[in-house]
């Protein structure tokens, strides 16, 4: 399969993945809960973060479908395997926090993610350095998003009690 056939699945694959998750539960100023936060004078205002995510989706998607056009490449199962794990803590992130409002528990998976993106990244830059440069801001935004998700922590002991969790899905369906 060649590299465009991959990326016309991955990508539209991991787009559809993000945006379940995102509509899972109440996001952003959806949320009661996350309105009645304190949040760090950096969070960025609630329309950057789908743009920023369907751009960071893109990016790893294209990443993602370079490494499996690398056929026989040394690493490629691993890279793969890593890059699926990390994407599946990113997925889980949103009703963990949002949802469940469990920030220290979304907070301990960021951690796991960004760990482990790294991994799957070093291995992308292996095989395709392109590909590690594609993960690349993906990576900061993670990592943004902890520190986010830290200080929204220490801003908001017992968060989790401020409204209750919501329990029903967003997505039409």
């Amino acid at each position: 399969m060649s590299f465009l056939r991959w990326a016309v699945v991955t990508v539209p694959l991991i787009l559809l993945l993000g945006f379940l998750s995102g509509r899972s539960v109440p996001v952003g100023s959806e949320s009661p809960w996350y309105a009645a936060l304190v949040k760090p004078e950096v969070t960025p205002p609630n329309w950057l973060c789908p743009v920023a995510w369907t751009t960071l989706y893109v990016l790893i998607g294209v990443a993602l479908a370079m490494i499996l056009h690398a056929r026989g490449a040394r690493g490629r199962g691993l890279a793969i395997t890593l890059f699926v794990v990390q994407l599946a803590l990113n997925l889980v992130w949103t009703p963990l926090f949002f949802g469940a409002h469990q920030v220290w528990l979304a907070l301990a998976d960021l951690v796991a993610l960004l760990v482990i993106a790294i991994a799957a990244t070093v291995l992308f830059g292996r095989i395709r350095t392109i590909a590690a440069w594609l993960m690349l801001p993906y990576l900061i935004w993670v990592s943004f998003a902890g520190v986010l998700t830290w200080r929204i922590g220490q801003l908001n002991p017992g968060a989790e009690t401020l409204v209750p969790a919501a329990h029903t899905s967003q997505v039409i369906g």
